[in-house]
């Protein structure tokens, strides 16, 4: 499934080829060779600097065909006026050229090169057709109308991408680098890890770091979506993105620009918005295999009655098949469909919410089963050392410890740091992060091994029957492969956990917590949010093995996780959910969704946002088809015009940009 979500995005919409493409992304469009970026489509500058009011100034051209249009219209309904027949013409003539200039320009260089079945080609030829039988009113109404139906379009995308791209606009342009107690403005990508910023008041941050000043308070809600306020003090991280509320502050760089957490973010939503849902690549393949037919059956509605009908009359059956063939145009769907999840998408983002993909919206609605990690996902992950057991002096057996623990970010390791105080810390060598039981390496002279019992046993290591019995969190410890002690660290759940596992059940999803913690510790918390499954003691490969397992029972797994000991099971889930506040790199990058706050209530917000976009979605694809066919069936009959064929065609696309702008003001 996966794989097919993640195919490259090749938009087949009617006049849009760029509606879900963000800035500065580079698409493929299916089926044509474009010269560099082709122009097919009645396209604005793709940054959305211009606002609404600039869209509809833009399109003066269609706003004089209408009221050439109008006036003639008007005039034709007055009695006692006759309309010269050439004024008339060139009239009609100059509004459908002011109308339709693009569209027949597309068709033109889409004949060219060959592809011939194409909604460009369609309209052109059935208001051509109208033209040719002497219904020039009817021919420029549906021109004009095709063109209002594109300007809603540009609006509702214009509306979906500033929501999205609200994260292109904060990063800054420059930063402020303190050098030889000089303040020198540098670009972000020219900083180098180890320099250090100066960020004022009101200012964003640039680059991730660490706060070196006494505290600061920021605004992190270009990360989490949540204008909320954090405290942070020093050697405490600060990320990319947030902005500095308080005073200047000063910030060593702890990552380049192009690895900076907001970076990725905005790579992730860049490439989000061009995949395609399993829907759209459905209605993409049938548009091929449709409009050919939609053309055959417009030639045969004007040729086959000549077999039948005593008294023929061309005309009047060319204007059946013109009307056929406007009806049949598949605007409504390729318009309207990949615009609704490009609005799931601006609305999940902000909610906090990344969604790596329109098919993950659906793939989201389908699960059954919530498997989740415990620590840093249904907990805070922000560990306190309890208590210090040891056979040694207990500032060596903490320096010695902490020492080992301050090569790894594990949230456990943070604590044992941290309660040392990073006080005459020796850095470790030869250090060995053995996945799910802990660190092997030198400190000074000394082999160190920290972790859980596992890793004792792995080694061979005697140690005391009680500590099997300890319920909490524990860090064993071995020096020079001897047992010397232990410390226990407590975790704590975090606050909307709960609620969510209650949220999940109410929607008929089933919550399963994984842990490498210890059964007892799981099964504690697991009680304490009313899970009914819980697993502990898991290796990174028995968490593998548990959701395998799941899968091969029918189960449709979303997997929600924040280490790198979880990116396996991420990857092999139907929907690979990750913690993107305290998380990982390897679980960020692998997740199809990522938490932007690590709140797990993201979680119901996010099925909620696929379950509006899919239901928004089958709404305009009923709406199409079932007036497109009651209409086509009609315009064949001889019982339709023009007029209501603009309705079957543009009308339903109109609704159906309407029905999917709904999304944009939706709450979760």
């Amino acid at each position: 499934m996966k794989n097919e979500i993640q195919e490259g995005h090749h938009k087949e919409c009617c006049a849009h080829d760029e509606v879900t493409a963000p800035p500065g992304h580079q698409t493929n469009h299916s089926g044509h060779s474009h010269e560099g970026h082709d122009h097919d489509g009645h396209q604005h500058d793709g940054h959305d600097h211009e606002g609404d009011e600039s869209l509809f100034l833009s399109r003066w051209p269609l706003w004089l065909s209408l009221v050439i249009l109008a006036i003639f219209l008007i005039f034709s309904f007055l009695p006692h006026v006759k309309i010269n027949i050439a004024v008339e013409i060139g009239a009609m003539v100059t509004a459908y050229l002011l109308a339709g200039y693009k569209t027949i320009g597309i068709a033109w260089r889409r004949i060219k090169r060959g592809d011939l079945f194409n909604e460009f080609t369609l309209m052109t030829i059935a208001t051509l057709g109208a033209f040719y039988i002497g219904e020039f009113s009817e021919g420029v109404a549906v021109m004009i109308f095709y063109e209002i139906g594109e300007l809603f379009q540009d609006l509702a995308v214009s509306k979906s991408k500033r929501s999205i791209k609200a994260l292109l606009d904060i990063r800054p342009e420059n930063v402020i680098i303190l050098k030889n107690a000089q303040q020198l403005q540098m670009l972000p990508d020219k900083v180098a890890v180890g320099d250090v910023m100066l960020v004022k008041a009101g200012e964003r941050v640039a680059l991730d770091g660490v706060l070196l000043s006494p505290a600061g308070t920021f605004n992190t809600s270009a990360l989490t979506g949540e204008s909320r306020r954090d405290v942070k003090t020093t050697n405490e991280p600060v990320l990319a993105g947030m902005i500095n509320t308080d005073k200047t502050v000063e910030i060593e760089v702890k990552a380049l620009f192009k690895d900076s957490k907001l970076s990725r973010i905005l790579e992730m939503v860049q490439q989000a918005t061009a995949r395609k849902a399993p829907t759209q690549l459905l209605i993409s393949r049938l548009a091929k295999i449709y409009t050919p037919i939609v053309f055959g059956l417009a030639l045969l509605i004007i040729i086959v009655p000549s077999l039948f009908v005593p008294v023929y009359d061309f005309n009047q059956w060319l204007y059946r098949g013109m009307v056929f063939l406007v009806i049949a145009c598949p605007c409504a769907l390729t318009i309207s469909i990949p615009l609704g999840y490009f609005g799931g998408i601006g609305l999940a983002s902000r909610n906090g919410i990344l969604v790596k993909g329109a098919g993950f919206l659906d793939v989201i609605t389908k699960i059954n089963t919530l498997v989740s990690d415990k620590t840093g996902t249904l907990t805070k992950g922000v560990f306190k050392v309890q208590e210090v057991k040891t056979l040694l002096n207990p500032d060596e057996f903490i320096r010695l410890t902490a020492s080992l623990e301050s090569y790894s970010t594990h949230p456990v390791a943070k604590a044992v740091v941290a309660y040392a105080k990073e006080e005459n810390l020796t850095a470790p060598v030869e250090v060995e992060e053995i996945s799910g039981h802990g660190l092997k390496g030198k400190v000074g002279n000394k082999e160190v091994l920290a972790g859980n019992l596992k890793l004792m046993q792995k080694y061979g290591i005697d140690y005391p029957s009680e500590l099997e019995n300890i319920a909490e969190t524990i860090v064993v410890v071995a020096i020079d492969a001897i047992y010397r002690g232990y410390l226990t660290i407590a975790d704590e759940v975090k606050e909307d956990a709960a609620g969510t596992v209650r949220e999940l059940k109410a929607m008929g999803i089933e919550t399963i917590m994984l842990s490498g913690d210890k059964q007892a510790v799981v099964s504690a918390v697991a009680d304490q949010l009313a899970i009914a499954k819980s697993y502990g003691d898991l290796l990174p490969e028995g968490k593998v093995k548990l959701v395998e397992e799941l899968k091969e029972h029918g189960k449709k797994i979303a997997f929600v996780g924040d280490g790198i000991n979880d990116a396996p099971v991420i990857a092999l889930s139907d929907v690979g959910i990750a913690m993107g506040g305290l998380g990982s790199d390897a679980a960020i990058e692998t997740a199809d969704i990522v938490i932007q706050n690590d709140q797990p209530s993201k979680i119901v917000s996010a099925i909620k946002v696929g379950r509006i976009t899919k239901g928004i979605v089958f709404q305009n694809i009923s709406l199409a088809m079932g007036v497109k066919i009651l209409v086509m069936i009609l315009g064949a009959g001889g019982i339709a015009t023009l007029w209501e064929a603009v309705f079957a065609d543009v009308g339903v696309a109109l609704l159906a940009i309407l029905n999917a702008y709904r999304i944009q003001g939706r709450k979760i």
